[in-house]
């Protein structure tokens, strides 16, 4: 099959009939002639894998288990933190602390215990993702971040597997079907982002937030696109790219062309080579920091009071991101002159920022500029695991 002929064929072959009780919890969806009792029969011989049980993934796995897809691969490495139950709905208060594919795997059974869930509790890396990949026949990507989605788009395109993509940064969301490999001659991942941004050019749900709803509608839209490839209904978002702005209210589509002169997959690449080499400023370790500061250097938090208010490092003076984008090194108090800068933020991506705006000054003085490597995330983790985090 080319997916360029459109509708698609179905993805699965049927399992076998239905039983009874399946004939009854399915009823809605044996009722529509687009996917009836054969479609059904697709969904419960599918293996689709959900790469990330986070704001996209909860909703997706809800769905997927909700619609009757057989088995459901869940890989994430991370655990369940409060500050991800504002959106990531497939997690509970009591599920703080516990390995997110733990989690996710207990609520996909409380929806529909007649799933199977296959857990792969790592990352996905280079290394592992076209064997995990390979043994499914739809990937979900919810991954938050473009490593991962090169990691999966590279993967996908090598064992020639379909990709329900979807994104989501503050009230926007992203969403597209990917199909490339050996067979199909498509559009994959690498057509839409072929080069990294730079760090910082494109924040983090973290750094940028994320209505707590918006995973919900994006989430969703993703499962319709799945089921629609399952049993080869309707016409899926391949080659094209919904946009939905949940300020607005609205939705628009933009179309996606295959690069003919991209070079040939041939290898999984997550992309982070490039990013390296073109990111120049220099960091301090958590580890670091204290020794740095004993020397005379002044640490500035770039991040907003509310953030502060949660957890701070000793001895920083605060001065927000968007004050150094707008006034440069004007924005220093004068504690903060004449010395060594070391920047922070949450993660990283802010306090590069800074240090760009105030690269300038730094360059024509003795002084030094650099910025805590990973943020006070990294401080917090590696140095004092007993203060919150969000």
């Amino acid at each position: 099959m080319n997916p360029k002929s459109l509708p698609f064929a179905p993805l699965v072959d049927p399992a076998p009939e239905l039983t009874r009780d399946e004939l009854v919890r399915y009823a809605r969806h044996l009722t529509l002639t687009q996917i009836g009792p054969e479609g059904q029969r697709r969904l419960k011989n599918a293996r689709v894998l959900v790469t990330g049980a986070g704001g996209l993934g909860s909703p997706a796995l809800l769905y997927l288990a909700a619609a009757g897809v057989g088995t459901i691969g869940v890989i994430d490495d991370d655990t369940v933190d409060v500050s991800n139950l504002q959106r990531q709905v497939v997690h509970g208060t009591p599920d703080i602390g516990r390995a997110k594919v733990e989690s996710a795997a207990d609520a996909v059974a409380r929806v529909n215990p007649r799933v199977t869930v296959e857990q792969h509790h790592t990352r996905l890396t280079a290394d592992n993702a076209v064997d995990i990949i390979g043994a499914y026949d739809l990937v979900m990507d919810g991954a938050d971040n473009f490593a991962t989605r090169y990691v999966v788009s590279d993967a996908c395109t090598l064992t020639d597997t379909p990709c329900v993509w979807g994104s989501i940064l503050r009230f926007d969301g992203r969403l597209s079907v990917f199909w490339n490999g050996p067979d199909h001659d498509g559009i994959s991942y690498r057509d839409l982002h072929p080069d990294t941004p730079a760090p910082g050019e494109v924040p983090s749900c973290a750094a940028g937030g994320v209505v707590g709803s918006l995973p919900g509608t994006v989430g969703a839209l993703m499962v319709t696109e799945a089921v629609k490839l399952v049993t080869g209904t309707g016409t899926p978002l391949y080659g094209r790219l919904l946009i939905h702005d949940g300020l607005a209210m609205t939705f628009r589509e933009l179309k996606i062309l295959p690069d003919p002169a991209a070079p040939p997959v041939t290898a999984v690449d997550d992309g982070t080579a490039a990013v390296c080499a073109a990111a120049p400023h220099p960091t301090v370790r958590p580890a670091e920091l204290g020794e740095v500061l004993d020397t005379g250097a002044a640490l500035v938090d770039v991040r907003e009071p509310w953030e502060r208010d949660i957890v701070s490092i000793p001895g920083a003076v605060a001065v927000p991101l968007a004050d150094l984008m707008k006034r440069g090194v004007d924005a220093l108090p004068d504690q903060a002159r004449g010395r060594d800068v070391v920047f922070y933020c949450k993660s990283g991506g802010r306090s590069g920022q800074a240090m760009d705006a105030t690269a300038p000054y730094f360059a024509a003085r003795e002084e030094n500029a650099s910025h805590l490597d990973g943020g006070i995330l990294a401080w917090v983790h590696d140095l004092h695991p007993e203060l919150p985090t969000y």
